[in-house]
């Protein structure tokens, strides 16, 4: 299973198209939040991502008009894997992932994905995934724009943090 997580693409229109059109074989996108405007225009033009898109509201999001805007996602993966999955505001993620750990374990999931601090982060602790895929637009600290690639299968998991700086001229 093929999975693309972004989140923070503050109106990078462009860099969220480009991940999309070259993952279009992707069979579950989700985007963390902060980025609604630019989200929802792209459904526009392609409607076909709708049915694979899971879409988190983050605190830059006022009016979220995309289809189907959660606040977190429980989401069961082939192979006995759970996703938790938050924008991470309202975890206070910058300062600690304590609260964010300990919600994802309350819900018997063994894989965290979460945005808002816009740095990529990839760690296995305790039984646990910690990802976090960075910002697609508004990359901060030095970091490069970037999503992350994230393949399930019988073998376990495998993230990938992927870097635009090479992608998009």
């Amino acid at each position: 299973m093929k999975i693309i997580v972004m989140s923070d693409s503050h109106l990078d229109q462009e860099a969220l198209q480009y991940v999309i059109e070259l993952h279009e074989d992707a069979d579950l996108f989700i985007h963390l939040g902060d980025g609604e405007r630019e989200m929802n225009q792209i459904l526009q033009s392609h409607p076909w991502l709708e049915e694979k898109l899971f879409y988190l509201k983050g605190n830059c999001d006022a009016g979220t008009r995309v289809p189907q805007t959660q606040q977190r996602l429980i989401y069961t993966l082939p192979y006995g894997h759970r996703i938790f999955a938050a924008h991470g505001d309202e975890f206070q993620v910058k300062f600690s992932k304590t609260r964010l750990i300990y919600e994802a374990r309350q819900n018997n999931c063994d894989i965290v994905l979460y945005g808002h601090t816009h740095i990529p982060e990839d760690r296995y602790e305790d039984g646990m995934y910690i990802l976090n895929p960075g910002s697609i637009g508004c990359p901060i600290d030095g970091y490069p724009a970037s999503y992350m690639l994230l393949s399930v299968s019988e073998k376990g998991i495998l993230p990938n943090i992927v870097s635009l700086e090479d992608g998009l001229q």
